[in-house]
């Protein structure tokens, strides 16, 4: 399997260039990091700093696999908002481009049953001019997979007219939250995934999408809805999951994101040992 391996910076809870230090250590062929605020934001690097970071990047070994555009609840459900979080996204863009990688991720909140309703329209418009804006600059603006199924996922994706829109398939997300399986998701979006997250986790109760993404009231003692768990340890059958990813024709990053736990570069060294060994490396 012809697989690159990633590791979120951000995941190691250190500064960004120790970060990129644990990263290479670990054996990751690529970084991804938050820039929608902090030291990696666009406002925040001028284009000295721009080349110095890419160059800290390189000098160990490694690329940036993309970077993370996600400034936060509700996505781009509200209207009022959109204006201003598709700029900021579009400054996100344009550092990808200054950083040598061509994917931004994101959550866009979740993508409601309905195509007829004030939230599909409100979501759809802010994702057309970021995907017009990813075309003209030949970069992809990814949604991360798990707020909807992958079927519906698809359904809106396939409405866009621009091509800039794609996916940065998240498995875990997709079985923590909605109960897709991962390698029959693929199936359904592998025409659209530019990236993926390397992530683990289990359902614990079937509990109402609009809920989990805080588009719906959270009703009092509410029991946890999943819980991410280390790689291999979770409902993702990852040989079976990778397997169907190669078969798209996929060869771009297994980027690993670890959310959770005491003890996070433990758990992304295993993480990459877990991944090696599958895809034969």
């Amino acid at each position: 399997m012809d697989f690159k391996i990633g590791v979120i910076v951000n995941s190691f809870r250190l500064g960004v260039a120790e970060g990129i230090k644990k990263a290479a250590e670990v054996g990751a062929d690529g970084v991804q990091l938050h820039a929608s605020r902090g030291e990696t934001a666009p406002e925040n690097l001028t284009p000295a700093k721009r080349k110095e970071l890419l160059d800290m990047i390189k000098s160990n070994g490694m690329v940036v696999s993309a970077l993370v555009g996600d400034f936060g609840h509700p996505g781009f459900c509200d209207a009022s908002l959109n204006a201003k979080r598709i700029e900021d996204s579009k400054r996100v863009l344009d550092l990808a481009k200054d950083l040598e990688t061509n994917v931004v991720t994101t959550h866009i909140g979740a993508v409601p049953d309905d195509d007829k309703s004030d939230r599909w329209k409100i979501m759809k418009e802010a994702c057309e001019e970021l995907g017009e804006y990813g075309d003209k600059i030949d970069a992809s603006f990814a949604i991360e997979t798990g707020p909807e199924s992958a079927v519906l996922l698809k359904k809106f994706l396939d409405s866009m007219s621009s091509n800039g829109v794609r996916v940065n398939f998240d498995p875990a997300n997709l079985v923590m939250v909605v109960g897709d399986v991962a390698k029959d998701a693929v199936k359904v979006l592998g025409d659209y995934i530019v990236h993926t997250h390397a992530k683990d986790g289990i359902m614990l109760n079937k509990t109402d999408r609009e809920i989990i993404y805080g588009l719906a009231p959270r009703p009092k003692d509410m029991p946890p809805a999943f819980k991410e768990v280390p790689l291999g340890e979770g409902d993702v059958n990852f040989p079976e999951y990778l397997e169907a990813l190669a078969s798209t024709g996929f060869k771009g990053f297994l980027t690993i994101e670890r959310e959770v736990g005491t003890n996070p570069e433990a758990d992304i060294r295993k993480a990459v040992t877990f991944l090696k060994d599958i895809i034969g490396r």
